[in-house]
């Protein structure tokens, strides 16, 4: 097959014991830090934390455990922001603090010895992830009174779960796993970071947003008005699943959709717009709107080699943006797929320095808090990166046996894209959708085997 799914099962219930919660700092005095969050940062305040689990084989927890902890020590030298808090400047301005007084990193023990890595490899949902990944339902604004980083080390039956949660107001996907490796090399032995964190953010943008903001009521207490209502109606349930596209599937979808030369001159569809139109177009489909109905594809694009001047890889922040584009449904079903690619295409390669630098100022103007799910309608939200090595994060026992996200952050059409466990061009795709939808999702052979 293709591409293969999970397996279907109940959701787990998990017996969890908690061991002890300790707290970690840098290894040496650093003194007070402060650093001001940018433009870039700002809007995901009202997101939640970003959470992810990785697991790992092995029987040795305590020394497992104290490899970690030495290495983070280690680490966080250099990502000390990690280690601070969110705070507000004289003028209300947000920034990052760090002092070696503040707690640090906060860091879990736990063991739930009745659960195996298959359990996890196979596990289709995030409700069992709730209890092996801190910060559910928090937040990024709660980074003023919580730690920006926080880790569960959980023993299992069989190896270690490896849960954490970074406040995403701090940085992106592309810092997070910078910082995961940085920490896999000073569990290995590296005496120091190899690429260590470029910290300026005011370097990419240097305009001083203030903003008067307070934890948001529960959306589920609201009415569609917006006004709270006891009788609100519940929210959809949804289902998350994972779909491994081998490389050979990724391979033809990527030549399919490039054997015709584009017409009016554009370039070749790269992976990434082949395989999320591939995406984009089943999921319309399983949804089963009408051709009038409007879709739209939301991707989060990495400006650090987009802005002027360009930001090294190694830049730690947020440095990405939505991008937002869409269609009827009826042209996207239409059209074969290279008429949806271009479109994505289209989108990615007009968001340069300049829409950057506009859509900057329009925010600064009138800056508005997004919630995690305002992604358009009918949406299709593209996430994480397969560039991004999650399955070379190796703290010195072997490469992770899985890699999922957490919980939060989730809503109908959000997908993260990752790394193939099996390697070479292989990508995993991690899908939420409402239960009815992925059903249909997840018997449509034409997506499952391109």
């Amino acid at each position: 097959m293709a591409c293969q799914q999970g397996k279907t099962k109940n959701e787990m219930v998990v017996s969890l014991q908690t061991i002890k919660k300790t707290h970690v700092k840098p290894r040496k005095k650093l003194g007070r830090r402060e650093c001001q969050l940018v433009t870039f940062d700002l809007p995901y305040l009202a997101f939640y934390y970003n959470q992810k689990l990785m697991f790992y084989k092995g029987g040795d927890f305590k020394g497992m455990v104290a490899k970690l902890k030495d290495g983070l020590e280690l680490v966080l030298e250099e990502f000390y922001q990690l280690a601070g808090k969110l705070g507000k400047d004289e003028e209300g301005v947000f920034r990052v603090e760090y002092d070696d007084d503040l707690d640090g990193v906060e860091v879990v023990e736990a063991a739930a010895e009745a659960v195996a890595m298959e359990d996890l490899a196979a596990e289709e949902g995030t409700g069992i992830f709730k209890d092996l990944i801190p910060c559910n339902g928090i937040l990024n604004l709660e980074g003023l009174h919580r730690p920006l980083l926080a880790i569960q080390l959980t023993k299992l039956k069989d190896g270690l779960a490896i849960g954490c949660a970074f406040n995403h107001a701090v940085l992106d996907g592309n810092s997070t796993w910078h910082f995961m490796s940085s920490w896999a090399q000073a569990c290995c032995g590296s005496p120091a970071v190899s690429a260590p964190p470029f910290l300026d953010r005011t370097k990419s943008r240097n305009t001083r947003v203030k903003l008067d903001l307070s934890l948001p009521p529960d959306p589920s207490s609201l009415s569609s008005d917006g006004d709270h209502a006891k009788s609100a109606l519940p929210p959809p349930l949804l289902r998350e699943k994972v779909f491994r596209f081998s490389e050979s599937s990724i391979d033809k979808l990527k030549s399919t959709i490039n054997a015709r030369t584009p017409s009016d001159g554009s370039m070749p569809f790269s992976t990434f717009q082949a395989l999320s139109v591939h995406i984009w177009r089943h999921v319309t489909k399983a949804r089963d709107l009408k051709p009038e109905d409007v879709t739209v594809f939301t991707v989060f694009v990495d400006c650090r080699k987009r802005v002027d001047p360009p930001m090294p890889e190694t830049y730690f922040g947020n440095l990405i943006q939505a991008i937002f584009t869409g269609t009827a449904v009826g042209l996207l079903m239409a059209h074969p797929p290279q008429f949806g690619a271009g479109i994505i295409q289209k989108a990615i390669l007009a968001h340069d320095a300049k829409a950057i630098e506009e859509r900057n100022k329009q925010w600064e103007s009138e800056p508005k808090i997004f919630q995690f799910k305002d992604a358009g309608t009918n949406c299709v939200a593209v996430g994480s990166s397969p560039r991004f090595k999650v399955y070379e994060v190796d703290f010195g026992w072997g490469r992770p046996e899985g890699v999922r996200s957490g919980s939060n952050n989730r809503f109908d059409g959000m997908v993260y894209l990752y790394q193939g466990k099996s390697g070479g061009r292989s990508i995993d795709v991690e899908i939420t959708l409402e239960a009815g939808v992925m059903e249909k999702l997840q018997l449509d052979q034409e997506f499952l085997e391109p």
